[in-house]
């Protein structure tokens, strides 16, 4: 807000009623935080609030800065620990209202022209913590989205030397890159000379996830490691057949099993079944 005597004046009525207003305060937004955060806390979180605002006001650009700053980390706080907007918004909003109910209870007249510019000051401060929950909570789904990712995209040891990724679901172009990059950070870190890559439980496959696994093998195959692909199905089959999907000199096998055989066999392992192809 500018210089002048409303600023005066305002800030000698959060002054002398400091108090009552901040009590209100907390009493206000303490339910809507429904047990997340104890009084204690969001009365300790509103006072500190509080005494930026005072400070604010006074043309304190240190304690404008410094309200700025907390507001955001609060906000960021609240996304990531899933608070809504409204229970975020709420906690600067309600300022307001608290003192809104102050002036009605000492019916002082003159101070009603001050709440009015107050008012826009505490709005323009809601507002820039909506933005900055709303951002926070864009960064906290994509990292929630790219931990499923990684997890959805598992490598286990199958034996001494032989890599297995079962894969589920839907490929596409970010979750293979996931797959090529931790079957290929894998096999860098474990020294494996094999990988089985198991897609049983994918959905479909089409040209598109075709090429994505065949860049994977092909990847694994300039670290030296040897790439077969098990699970086609009768129904996928048909699908690569109809599409004219190309393998190359890529192995396939129709289970993980047959696959782990093959590759034991490749290492000079000899299986009870003795199966080679």
């Amino acid at each position: 807000m500018t210089d002048g005597s409303g600023d005066v004046r305002i800030t000698e009525l959060l002054r002398s009623w400091r108090e009552p207003v901040l009590a209100r305060w907390v009493e206000l937004v303490t339910p809507g935080l429904r047990g997340r955060l104890t009084e204690r806390e969001v009365q300790t979180e509103l006072a500190e609030l509080y005494g930026l605002v005072e400070r604010s006001l006074d043309g304190d650009e240190a304690a404008t800065g410094e309200l700025r700053a907390t507001l955001a980390e609060i906000s960021r706080n609240r996304a990531r620990q899933g608070f809504s907007p409204r229970e975020t918004a709420i906690s600067v909003f309600a300022l307001k209202q608290a003192l809104y109910e102050q002036i009605r209870t000492t019916r002082d007249q003159r101070a009603y022209g001050e709440i009015i510019d107050f008012s826009a000051y505490v709005d323009e401060l809601g507002l820039a913590t909506f933005e900055t929950y709303a951002a926070a909570r864009e960064q906290v789904i994509a990292d929630q989205a790219e931990q499923l990712l990684e997890l959805s995209t598992p490598v286990v040891k199958l034996w001494d030397g032989v890599l297995g990724v079962p894969l589920v679901g839907t490929l596409d172009s970010a979750r293979t890159q996931i797959v090529m990059e931790t079957l290929l950070q894998t096999l860098m870190e474990t020294g494996c000379r094999f990988a089985v890559i198991d897609i049983t439980g994918v959905a479909a496959v089409d040209t598109e996830v075709a090429q994505h696994l065949m860049k994977t093998v092909m990847a694994a195959r300039l670290m030296g490691a040897h790439c077969v692909i098990s699970g086609i199905r009768p129904q996928i089959a048909q699908t690569i057949v109809t599409l004219g999907i190309e393998f190359g000199d890529i192995v396939t096998k129709p289970t993980m099993a047959d696959a782990l055989a093959y590759t034991l066999a490749r290492a000079g392992v000899r299986t009870a079944a003795g199966r080679e192809d």
